[in-house]
């Protein structure tokens, strides 16, 4: 090889060497950053919660961690209340609750059944592509888009009074599962895709029917990815106000929900009714309240972590 050939296949090589760390440092850079503005945040709703006022120092935070724990027990055992003493989010907590379990139900079948049909049996074509691409576009819609269709299809039917359900908790559970289907069928369908075709072929050659090679090998193989996307879209659709405020979630109501067609409020709808008070001791229960809803995703994510491992080691043997 001539000496001018071999410099055409190295060319900048001392840029390349540089340009290598400074891409890692970048990212690293990018890391730190999301991980520093999180601590930030956290740390100045813990301090609104334990004193209000923003002129104290964070170093309350550690001394005070008993209080804080005791202002997060009161606030979650207490209804809601006129004075801000005395007020709580037990009736938000328990309709937060109420809908969680609804929205897992109704949507986590459909999305991962909607998931498994454009994955596994749905033959490639021209439709197929429009139904993927209509998905795709879904997932990105602005959770009051969602809040708009849930008022006129569940609460208020287009006009058809008995199929109504009006402002329930099962109208919210509805738009809630509209809200997360996307990103179940998005992450559902790369979980199957992630699933090596060897083990379908030989599955089929093997004799199986098609719907056993999903039922005890895909769908097995796929289910710590799927539970990802689940718990992403569960975790999306406890945190939603927009929504809930659409359908008629009350703002005040002084008795937790007893069934699926009973009134309802959402802890995201009372934090937000509380955090627009004037009076600076709502700033404090407000502050409480985002405290009780980020343990419990911290709880759900917790358990989804800790179920899916189990069942990885349980497959894998």
């Amino acid at each position: 090889m001539k000496p001018n050939e071999a410099a055409r296949f190295h060319p900048d090589r001392w840029i390349r060497r540089l340009c290598g760390p400074l891409f890692a440092a970048t990212c690293l850079l990018a890391t730190c950053t999301g991980v520093v503005v999180l601590l930030v945040v956290l740390g100045s709703i813990v301090t609104a919660a334990l004193q209000g006022p923003p002129e104290n120092p964070w170093t309350a935070i550690v001394p005070n961690w008993s209080e804080l724990l005791a202002l997060v027990r009161k606030l979650a055992a207490a209804t809601q209340s006129s004075e801000p003493e005395s007020t709580g989010y037990r009736v938000g907590l328990a309709g937060s609750l109420w809908l969680l379990g609804l929205v897992a139900v109704i949507g986590i079948p459909v999305g991962v059944g909607a998931g498994v049909y454009l994955e596994e049996y749905a033959p490639p074509g021209r439709l197929r592509r429009l139904i993927q691409t209509n998905i795709a576009n879904l997932a990105g819609v602005p959770s009051i888009v969602y809040g708009i269709l849930g008022l006129a299809l569940f609460v208020r039917a287009f006009g058809i009074k008995a199929l109504a359900l009006g402002p329930t908790l099962l109208a919210g559970a509805l738009t809630l599962s509209l809200l997360i289907l996307p990103i179940i069928v998005i992450t559902t369908q790369e979980a199957l895709r992630a699933v090596p075709q060897s083990l379908r072929q030989a599955a089929l050659a093997l004799g199986a029917t098609r719907w056993q090679v999903v039922r005890d090998h895909v769908l097995p193989s796929a289910l710590p990815g799927i539970l990802t996307g689940t718990i992403l879209g569960l975790s999306r659709a406890i945190g939603e106000t927009a929504p809930l405020l659409m359908v008629g979630a009350a703002g005040a109501i002084l008795r937790p929900p007893a069934g699926p067609l009973d009134r309802y409020s959402a802890l995201p709808v009372e934090i937000y009714n509380y955090a627009r008070e004037p009076d600076r001791h709502y700033q404090i229960v407000a502050a409480g309240g985002i405290l009780i809803l980020v343990a419990l995703l911290l709880t759900m994510n917790a358990a989804a972590i800790v179920i899916r491992n189990r069942f990885r080691r349980y497959h894998h043997g």
